[in-house]
């Protein structure tokens, strides 16, 4: 905000006024101020004045007011306790009921107004289960809290909600009795309607809402039952009684091609579609580079810099280039699509863009973060034309170490549009057809490569941990259905890319770290004792220990990967590795990243696709510029970022998960090979080889015995046969059944090949 500029909010009272950010005039406003002693022994009253003109009491004074108290206070007493003004009573009432949304206070039944934490009430959000039970996570981070399908009969899943501890359930967890509901999480929700005995009922797509949702006749519009809708929900689950909705959207039929995207946009509340204002900003900017973009910035357009993506790509956030210097160092220039020159702070551009947080990738459709005309086109690094960029310019000595850098923004000329195969053809054969082709860049490509071998053996000293996991493509009929699922192989070009792009962003971490300026770091923490105790105990079985003692460094999980991978277990031994490890994040904290072996690391080489990488260049910018950037609260922008990073996974894995059973409806009967993927204590599940997709195979159909879970060991023994189902086991199974609604798909032990696989090995065992 600008120094001069005020916020006001209008009262029944008159104007409330926040204050502006001048030093002088907050002196001279708090100095005009008078209160009385009561309202003078608010322990935050500077803060409050800083914040307003006619500043209210806190909500720190508030609580420890209605503490003092010793009782449930009305709000009439309290605004006498606090001396609260007629024309306050409003603001007054709003904070209050702020503090109400926070779980801060309550209201009993006689209206009067109670401390929470004097309660005994546990804050918390709820997280539902398809069998209709559910549990509450609690705010303050203690063990999770049962809510049977009663208490789970009164809200939805994602609700935050006040619970009281009733006792505990059969298997000794906490349980919880729903004390007041704080916040709604659905509005709306998309689901199938469906009719019985003449009722109208949406069930919903998030299997975690178990509860079916009323529809009225004259609510339903021209939605036909069977069909996917969307609905607003007008009547939220009480006590007494279910939750009721009205159609808006009628989406179509289940198997219609595409639905399972427009699902999955809706279940996971992804915005699609960009506003008018949003359209309408985008489409303002010239078709190119103008003279007045070019001023301040570095020419780079003579440099060969190219673009090296997938086939498939559309928005090309970075190019690269690289030459040999003396004494076997390096000269790396990586060029980012300077979206912050178009996309400004606070426009409708800019919150657009925070409330995506990222672009979302389905097969055959992407869920853009910005509008096309700047992520395909002016922020896009296209072939032959001037793009806007901020380059990262590095020096790299012989040893893969990062002598030096420096940021500038510029502008570029892509001298190509590359692939991975392509690059990846060129290296390996360099008197090849793809080679004469681009043959004035092949040397810079070359120089790529020799650079990446070195960067490549930093990595490895540095004792980054590098897990060998299998990527796949689906590729797609005329239908729009899957035809096949192929495995994506990596190639050297893959890696090269990689290097370069982990180089850039230290190099960006580094840079405002070193200059003292918040960012969004991207940190992915150690094990949690719990998870390395149990991972310890797993190792223990097979003959293996991780180094490290309580606190593994990276270069430990390399050591043990390294030391396993000829193993024929390798791959069982590695997936219970990685799943020891945290899920990386975003926050201003930096703790460093665990997997990558850095001490500080940011993202900054995708803005086009990802809002913390705008958010970076921002900060750089300002810093070359002597400035601060502050584009509000680091901590909030953190957890925003992490959950639509979070919210894009999970939409892209469920519409993954509905195509391939889509995929497999027409393969049940046939039998597949496989390995076990995961085990719980209601079955294994079973990857197919070659298939690339994953069934459950039920307790129940593991034979004629009582099957136990061992977590520790990550297995199910029979009690009677002894017979185990462990990670990584081999497997015969046949597809038993497949549920498009569910996406779900069941598998059952091929018997007959499981036997003659048994007599196989029995019969080379005796000889």
């Amino acid at each position: 905000m600008n120094q001069r500029q005020t916020r006001t909010f209008r009262t029944a009272g008159g104007t409330r006024r926040k204050m502006g950010s001048k030093p002088e005039a907050r002196e001279k406003d708090s100095r005009a101020v008078n209160v009385s002693p009561v309202r003078a022994a608010d322990p935050f009253l500077e803060r409050e004045r800083l914040r307003y003109a006619e500043p209210l009491p806190s909500r720190e004074y508030i609580l420890q007011t209605l503490t003092e108290q010793g009782v449930p206070v009305s709000e009439d007493r309290l605004e006498r306790l606090l001396e609260i003004a007629p024309d306050e009573r409003e603001m007054f009432s709003r904070r209050l009921a702020a503090m109400e949304r926070d779980g801060e206070i309550m209201r009993n039944r006689r209206n009067a107004i109670c401390v929470v934490d004097k309660l005994d009430l546990i804050r918390g959000r709820v997280q539902g289960h398809p069998d209709g039970f559910g549990f509450l996570i609690r705010d303050d981070g203690g063990p999770d809290m049962f809510l049977g399908p009663k208490e789970m009969h009164k809200v939805l899943h994602g609700d935050r909600v006040m619970a009281r501890q009733s006792g505990t359930d059969r298997r000794g967890r906490p349980e919880g009795k729903i004390v007041e509901v704080l916040e709604h999480a659905h509005r709306h929700l998309v689901g199938r309607l469906r009719t019985e005995h003449g009722i109208l009922f949406v069930v919903a797509e998030d299997k975690r809402i178990s509860q079916d949702f009323l529809v009225p006749p004259a609510e339903a519009r021209d939605a036909k039952p069977g069909q996917v809708v969307t609905v607003e929900i007008i009547a939220q689950p009480t006590k007494h009684g279910q939750p009721v909705a009205r159609v808006i959207e009628v989406l179509g039929n289940y198997a219609d091609p595409g639905m399972e995207i427009e699902i999955a946009l809706r279940k996971h509340e992804l915005p699609h579609d960009f506003p008018a204002e949003v359209e309408r900003l985008s489409g303002e900017f010239p078709d190119g580079v103008t003279a007045a973009d070019r001023r301040g910035r570095t020419d780079l357009r003579g440099l060969p810099l190219v673009t090296i993506d997938g086939e498939t790509a559309k928005d090309f956030d970075d190019a690269v280039f690289c030459e040999a210097l003396d004494k076997g160092r390096f000269r790396l220039v990586v060029a980012i699509a300077d979206v912050s020159h178009y996309v400004r702070h606070g426009d409708a551009l800019d919150r657009e863009a925070y409330k995506r947080g990222n672009s979302v990738y389905f097969p055959r459709r992407v869920i853009p973060m910005l509008p096309e005309r700047l992520s395909n086109g002016l922020c896009s690094i296209n072939p032959e034309v001037e793009r806007l960029c901020m380059a990262c310019d590095m020096q790299i000595d012989a040893r893969g170490e990062i002598e030096s850098y420096r940021f500038y923004p510029a502008v570029v000329r892509s001298h190509a549009r590359l692939t991975y195969t392509l690059v990846a053809e060129m290296l390996a054969d360099a008197r090849g057809e793809a080679a004469y082709r681009y043959r004035g860049l092949l040397p810079h490509l070359e120089n790529l490569y020799r650079l990446y071998k070195q960067l490549a053996k930093s990595r490895a000293r540095r004792g980054a941990i590098d897990f060998e996991t299998i990527e796949t493509q689906m590729i797609f009929n005329e239908q729009g259905k899957i035809e096949r699922i192929v495995p994506v192989k990596r190639n050297d070009a893959h890696r090269v890319i990689e290097e370069c792009m982990l180089a850039a962003n230290v190099c960006a971490s580094d840079f405002l770290r070193q200059n003292d300026h918040p960012m969004l770091y991207r940190i992915h923490e150690g094990p949690t004792p719990e998870k390395l105790a149990a991972l310890r105990e797993f190792l223990k079985g097979f003959g293996l220990s991780l180094g490290g003692g309580d606190t593994p460094h990276a270069t430990d999980y390399a050591k043990l990967l390294a030391r396993v991978k000829d193993r024929p277990d390798a791959q069982l031994l590695q997936t219970v590795m990685l799943r020891s490890l945290r899920q990386a994040v975003y926050s201003p904290d930096n703790v460093g990243h665990f997997g990558l072996a850095y001490e500080s690391y940011t993202h900054f080489t995708s803005p086009i696709r990802r809002y913390p990488d705008l958010l970076v260049h921002r900060a750089i910018k300002a810093v070359l510029l002597r400035r601060r950037y502050e584009p509000g609260d680091w901590h909030e922008l953190g957890v925003h970022c992490s959950m639509t990073e979070r919210r894009a996974d999970d939409a892209t894995r469920d519409v993954e998960a509905w195509l391939k059973c889509y995929y497999m409806q027409d393969r049940i009967g046939e039998s597949f090979a496989g390995s076990i993927s995961g085990v719980t204590a209601f079955g294994a599940f079973v990857a197919l080889d070659g298939v690339y997709v994953e069934g459950l195979l039920h307790v129940s159909d593991l034979g004629s015995d009582y099957f136990h879970f061992d977590a520790a060991k990550h297995q199910l023994v029979g009690e009677r046969t002894n017979t185990r189902y462990r990670l990584g086991d081999r497997l015969q199974v046949k597809v038993a059944r497949v549920d498009l609604e569910t996406s779900r798909i069941d598998f059952v032990l091929d018997e007959e090949a499981e036997y003659k696989g048994r007599q196989g090995r029995e019969g080379k065992s005796i000889e």
